[in-house]
């Protein structure tokens, strides 16, 4: 008798966890592809790293309808197919309200028709081509978005720097032929650079994966260029720095988009003194000295990859904006509120999503290599 009713008792507690249990297991999932191995690795831990810390916050402070949000992470090693697979893989049989990630734009364009045939959006961090949002027809991608700006307004950011603020006419390119970023960088800065006064005297290419940019630096050091326009991404930039100085190539000014990460120096060394780089923000703003400090007690390191870092941290709370907004954690309503953004403050700017699901009028920022830190040199919008 008396193990009967330990029986009954415990039926009832188990009858009474259950409901509970369930409620605890309905979590918003969301997913994030980035790259934790692979060439863009420091990119996407700093990423990877940014998003939990969000999510953690958002959770402690409650989560968003009450509910906690559930974050599933899959790296795509830094290549497109991988990409797609984990855009696949999270949308299908994860079934996740929403996709922060990944930061290249050859990635994110691989995976955009899995993204909008199974309609769960997508959230670029750093996918600055235009193509990541509209299709070679200029339709607008429905379920695609991203928070940085593009790369024709960054290429004409570094033609205008180089001209305007340097006073630097001639140039040279070196940029990596198969990379979408690096191809559509170019093309942008060269449009700009003409219609500023500039002349390239020197525009060399080279295959992603080559070490060894000897020849290709000879060939423009035998120019007059004054300035080294590096439309790049990863350790080749750093790479070129580096052989560049130690071909003789002592006046020659480097300039580079939004790639800029500290592991470069680790690489280029000295080489990477008095640089320039378009970014999106700058490691000694004010505004981000919480965000860094938290960061360094809640991983027990400095936060190197500071752009894609902030970048992805915003993503996240972009997200979890709309998803309120939504009222829901249907993808659909969720593609919706994400369009309708506006005059939204995140921690590095204040954003409203246009037609095209790129942010409005941001200003870019000029970080200057300083004693192994890209430090802020002034913010701009070219005329």
């Amino acid at each position: 008798m008396k193990f009967t009713k330990i029986g009954f008792v415990l039926l009832c507690v188990a009858c009474m966890l259950v409901p509970f249990a369930a409620e605890a297991a309905d979590t918003i999932k969301v997913g994030q592809i980035t790259a934790l191995t692979g060439d863009h690795a420091a990119y996407g831990q700093a990423e990877a790293d940014a998003v939990r810390m969000a999510i953690d916050e958002i959770n402690a402070a409650g989560g968003v309808l009450g509910r906690q949000i559930e974050l599933i992470v899959y790296d795509n090693k830094t290549r497109p197919e991988d990409t797609v697979n984990a855009a696949r893989r999270l949308a299908e049989q994860d079934q996740v309200c929403a996709i922060i990630g990944p930061n290249g734009s050859g990635m994110h364009i691989a995976a955009a028709p899995i993204i909008d045939a199974a309609k769960v959006s997508q959230i670029g961090t750093l996918p600055t081509n235009p193509l990541v949002t509209i299709d070679e027809s200029g339709k607008t991608r429905p379920y695609n978005f991203r928070i940085c700006f593009l790369d024709p307004y960054q290429g004409q950011v570094i033609a205008y720097f180089a001209a305007k603020e340097l006073e630097k006419t001639k140039a040279a390119i070196l940029y990596d032929v198969s990379s979408e970023y690096s191809q559509g960088l170019r093309e942008f800065f060269l449009e700009s650079y003409k219609n500023y006064g500039g002349t390239v005297l020197r525009d060399e290419g080279y295959r992603g994966g080559d070490i060894d940019f000897r020849a290709q630096l000879t060939q423009i050091a035998d120019t007059d260029a004054e300035v080294l326009v590096l439309p790049n991404l990863g350790k080749d930039m750093a790479l070129i720095i580096k052989q560049a100085r130690e071909l003789g190539m002592k006046d020659i000014i480097f300039i580079g988009g939004d790639a800029y990460g500290e592991f470069m120096w680790e690489i280029a060394g000295d080489a990477m003194e008095d640089s320039y780089w378009v970014s999106h923000v700058a490691p000694d703003d004010e505004t981000l000295t919480k965000f860094f400090a938290d960061y360094k007690a809640k991983f027990e390191k400095e936060c190197s990859e500071f752009m894609n870092a902030v970048l992805a941290y915003d993503c996240a709370y972009w997200l979890a904006d709309a998803i309120t907004r939504a009222g829901s954690d249907d993808p659909v309503k969720i593609r919706d509120a994400l369009a309708d953004t506006k005059d939204l403050k995140l921690l590095h700017a204040t954003i409203t999503m246009d037609e095209q699901h790129n942010p409005k009028d941001k200003d870019a920022v000029i970080l200057v290599a300083k004693d192994n830190l890209g430090r802020f040199f002034k913010k701009i919008k070219p005329q």
